[in-house]
């Protein structure tokens, strides 16, 4: 019977890796968007990179990370869902 390290497709490390630089460039295109005065797109740029950040806590096991991005999420639905 195979092991799970067979199995995986794209390799742990990777995958972490990817979603980490993917959602840290889509956080600053966030902030550019803030710059810039786009909104509402720079909220969905932040709430895509902070779902990013978040999955690299869980991949991680990194409870502080996952909490300091679940904060961050709820003052974002709370902040869009009040305007």
């Amino acid at each position: 019977m195979p092991s799970d390290a067979t199995l995986q497709v794209i390799p742990r490390d990777r995958l972490v890796f990817t979603i980490k630089w993917g959602a840290s460039a889509i956080q600053i295109m966030g902030y550019t968007a803030t710059g810039f005065g786009w909104t509402p797109w720079n909220l969905y740029l932040f709430l895509f990179g902070v779902l990013g950040w978040f999955a690299v806590g869980a991949l991680w096991n990194d409870k502080a990370l996952m909490l300091v991005h679940l904060v961050a999420l709820g003052a974002m639905i709370a902040g869009m869902s009040s305007s």
